[in-house]
C-alpha cells in the first residue's frame, strides 16, 4: 500500500513526540537527580595531622585606614575573620557555615544552585570556640587567602588540616572584593564589578597590570592589617584563649589563584612574612621583577602542554621569582592530573559529583576531588614543617612520597 504524504508527516510528527518526551524526561530525572544530591549530607576530608580543630571568627575593624576598593569615600577596611587552631580536646563539629550567615546571606538561587551542595548539609571538623590546645605553648601562625572573590571558609579543608599540624591558620573575608560577606550580626556585603580580578585578567596586558596592581595592593594591605589585629589578640585576647599563644615570629602566608599571588607579594612586601606559597596563582607586582629573600614553593595545577602567550607570560613570571629565591628555600611542585578550580572545598567537595563525574569523562577534570586535596595538604604543611618549625630545609625531590605519586618536580 502506498502510503500518503500526509500519513508520513504523521507518523514524523509521533517519532518527534517521542522523542520531545524522552529529552523531557531525561532533564526532570536530571533535575531530580541534581537536587537529591545537593540535600545529602557530606563530610570533609579529616584532617591528618594529631591535633584536634578548634574555630573562631571575629570582627575586625581598621580605625587608622580607610578601604581603597570600597564604593563609599570615608569607609574604614572591616574583615571577616576565621581563625582554625589546635584544639584542647575534640568536640562535635560546628555548621560549616554558621547558621546565622547562611540566614544572612539566603539560599543560593538559579539553578547553578543544583549543581553546588546546601552548605547546611556540609560537616567539617573544627569545634566552635575551643580551648587553644595546652600541648605547646605557643604555635606558628600561617594567613591563609582565598582565590579571586570566594569566601575564606571555601577552604575549610586546608586550613583545619594545617590546624591539625599545629598551625594558628587565618583566614578572612574582605567586603568588597569577596563575592559575598555575610557578618555575624546579619549585614551582607558584596564585591563590586570594578574590584572583579576576572574582569581585570580579561584587559590588555597593559591595563591588566595596573588594575590587578590597584587590587594587590589592597589585598596586601589587608593581611598587614590582620597580622597587626592578631599582635593586640596576642597581647591581650578578652576571651584569654589566644593571650601568648601565638608565635608571631613563624609567620607563614599562603593562597590560591589570586590569593597566591597576594602570598608572593606580601613576602617581597613585608619580612613578618618568614616563608610562603602560592598555590597555582599568577604572579603579579613588583615582586615579579624584585624576587624573594623568604623560602618559598609554587604548588601547581597541571598545566601539560600550554603553549599559549599568555601561559608563556605567566611562567615566564614565575621563572623570573623562582629564580631569585634563595637556593635551599625555593620549591616549584605540580600535581599531576590537578586541575586549578579543585584546590578549594567548593570545587573539590561541594560541586556535584556528577558533573564531576561528566567532566572526568570528557577528560576536562583528570584527578579525583579529595585526592587533589589530599596531595595539597600534605605539600602544605610538610613546606611549613621544614621551614617555620625548624625541621630544616626540604627540597622537592623531600617532598615526593610513594604516597603522593601525583607530586611532579619542576625545576
Amino acid at each position: 500500500m502506498e502510503r500518503t504524504p500526509g500519513f508520513r508527516l504523521k507518523r514524523i510528527g509521533i517519532w518527534v513526540a517521542r522523542v520531545a518526551f524522552v529529552g523531557l524526561a531525561g532533564v526532570v530525572l536530571l533535575v531530580a537527580l541534581l537536587w537529591w544530591e545537593r540535600n545529602q549530607p557530606l563530610e570533609l576530608p579529616t584532617p591528618t595531622g594529631p591535633f584536634a580543630v578548634g574555630r573562631v571568627t571575629y570582627d575586625w575593624t581598621d580605625d587608622a585606614k580607610l578601604d581603597t576598593l570600597a564604593p563609599a569615600p570615608g569607609t574604614k577596611r572591616e574583615l571577616l575573620v576565621w581563625i582554625w587552631y589546635p584544639a584542647a580536646q575534640s568536640a562535635p563539629a560546628d555548621d560549616y557555615v554558621p547558621a546565622q550567615m547562611r540566614a544572612a546571606a539566603g539560599p543560593a538561587q538559579g539553578p547553578l544552585s543544583l549543581v553546588t551542595r546546601d552548605a547546611a548539609k556540609v560537616r567539617g571538623h573544627s569545634a566552635r570556640d575551643a580551648d587553644v590546645s595546652p600541648q605547646q605553648p605557643s604555635y606558628p601562625v600561617v594567613i591563609m587567602r582565598a582565590g579571586a572573590s570566594a569566601g575564606v571558609v571555601g577552604y575549610s579543608t586546608l586550613a583545619e588540616d594545617l590546624a591539625s599540624h599545629g598551625y594558628v591558620v587565618v583566614g578572612f573575608d574582605a567586603p568588597y572584593r569577596t563575592g559575598v560577606v555575610a557578618f555575624p550580626d546579619g549585614r551582607v556585603m558584596r564585591r563590586t564589578t570594578e574590584n572583579n580580578p576576572e574582569l581585570c585578567a580579561a584587559k590588555e596586558q597593559a591595563q591588566q597590570a595596573g588594575c590587578m596592581n590597584t587590587l594587590l595592593t589592597a589585598w596586601t594591605a589587608d593581611i598587614a592589617f590582620a597580622l597587626d589585629c592578631l599582635e593586640q589578640l596576642n597581647s591581650a585576647d578578652a576571651s584569654g584563649r589566644f593571650t601568648g599563644r601565638l608565635d608571631l615570629t613563624r609567620v607563614g602566608v599562603f593562597g590560591h589563584s589570586l590569593g597566591g599571588a597576594t602570598a608572593a607579594q606580601f613576602c617581597h612586601d613585608d619580612s613578618r612574612c618568614k616563608a610562603g606559597i602560592d598555590v597555582d596563582g599568577q604572579p603579579f607586582g613588583s615582586v615579579v621583577q624584585s624576587g624573594l629573600r623568604q623560602p618559598f614553593m609554587f604548588l601547581l595545577s597541571d598545566h601539560g602542554d600550554d603553549t599559549d602567550p599568555q601561559s608563556r607570560r605567566i611562567e615566564a613570571d614565575i621563572q623570573s621569582i623562582y629564580d631569585r629565591l634563595p637556593a635551599d628555600g625555593r620549591l616549584r611542585i605540580a600535581i599531576r592530573g590537578a586541575n586549578h578550580f579543585l584546590f578549594s572545598d567548593d570545587g573539590a567537595l561541594l560541586k556535584s559529583h556528577l558533573v564531576l563525574r561528566a567532566l572526568r569523562a570528557l577528560g576536562i577534570v583528570r584527578i579525583d576531588g579529595r585526592r587533589q586535596l589530599a596531595v595539597t595538604t600534605y605539600c602544605v604543611h610538610r613546606f611549613f614543617d621544614a621551614y617555620l618549625k625548624g625541621a630544616g630545609g626540604v627540597s622537592a625531590r623531600d617532598l615526593a612520597s610513594p604516597r603522593y605519586p601525583e607530586i611532579q618536580v619542576l625545576e
